[in-house]
């Protein structure tokens, strides 16, 4: 299992389209892979390769994510991740 912290840089947050982009990534890999953000008092997890699951966590612009990968391509996975939310989820 490997994880690493990224902050959410584009201006709209995880909404439709790079929920979608996101999600479409996470799927291309064997590897379970999943979201957490904390809110308030609690830590919400969502399934990384279910865009109703990343929207139903309300991740918006700012906020850090901890993106966990589990599974035999679990290093790739990761990068590939990072990279896309680092590079603005296609925005």
């Amino acid at each position: 299992m490997v994880s690493q912290k990224v902050t959410i840089k584009n201006p709209t947050g995880l909404h439709l389209r790079p929920a979608g982009l996101f999600c479409k990534t996470a799927m291309q890999y064997g590897s379970k892979i999943s979201v957490e953000k904390k809110r308030k008092h609690e830590e919400v997890t969502a399934n990384a390769k279910s865009v109703l699951s990343v929207l139903g966590a309300c991740i918006k612009s700012g906020d850090e994510i901890n993106i966990i990968c589990e599974g035999d391509d679990e290093e790739e996975a990761l990068r590939e991740m990072v990279r896309i939310v680092e590079d603005g989820l296609g925005e």
